[in-house]
């Protein structure tokens, strides 16, 4: 197994092949801010609010997606990366219509705990907030649109964990969309077996079980606790 040396924020630290930035800087303790990430899910780069900076690159790179190599040198935290994901987080709110106040998840969201983390108390950009709908077609859960970052972590775990691939990506840009079975409404759909992951990985109020609080759900059910152990063993 190569181990590779190189420094996160000015400290040295050491990570082995085929590990990615994320993962040695949080061995490490550093705290990098994400949202489509989840332990035991693949790495698809979607939200971008994990990027870093690495010397000898003028881009940003997404640490949940770029491997380890040898003398890496790699800065976490700058004004440059503050600005860049005040401003990812400033667009997801923009682009849809998240109200926390009247929002399921209000004060258990994701999206609303970066923001708060970067101070973010308002938003300057001009809102798109397209008509979309709630699709509550389901017996126990419903899906809201609106509230929807498209991370994409319930068309991983569909996939990767239950295996039934019922959630996918329709669309592209502002107009692209989580969907059930190729658009049909979620209660009509084939393939779903209503095991609940998908609502168990959302990050904010998008995906969520009828009648009950996502406070409770939270709290009585925390991540699927085999996901960081999945994950470890495919490390391995």
């Amino acid at each position: 197994m190569t181990v590779h040396t190189l420094t996160i924020d000015g400290v040295e630290r050491a990570g082995v092949e085929g590990q990615t930035v994320l993962e040695v800087a949080r061995e490490s303790g550093v705290e990098i801010p994400t949202l489509c990430h989840l332990d035991g899910l693949c790495d698809v780069g979607a939200c971008r609010l994990c990027v870093v900076e690495v010397k000898g690159s003028s881009k940003l790179l997404p640490s949940c997606a770029t491997a380890v190599a040898e003398g890496m040198e790699v800065t976490t935290d700058s004004k440059r990366l503050t600005a860049y994901r005040r401003t990812i987080i400033e667009m997801l709110f923009a682009e849809r219509n998240h109200v926390c106040a009247v929002c399921v998840a209000n004060n258990h969201c994701e999206l609303q705990a970066r923001a708060a983390d970067l101070g973010l108390t308002h938003i300057e950009l001009d809102t798109v907030n397209p008509a979309l709908d709630v699709d509550a077609s389901h017996e126990r859960f419903a899906i809201d649109h609106n509230r929807c970052i498209m991370c994409t972590r319930c068309v991983r775990v569909c996939d990767e964990v239950e295996g039934a691939h019922t959630w996918d990506v329709m669309g592209r840009g502002l107009d692209a969309r989580v969907v059930t079975d190729l658009g049909m409404p979620w209660g009509e759909s084939t393939t779903c077996t209503g095991c609940g992951k998908c609502v168990q990985v959302c990050p904010t109020g998008a995906i969520f079980e009828k009648g009950r609080p996502i406070a409770t759900t939270k709290v009585t059910r925390p991540y699927l606790p085999y996901l960081k152990t999945n994950s470890q063993e495919v490390s391995a």
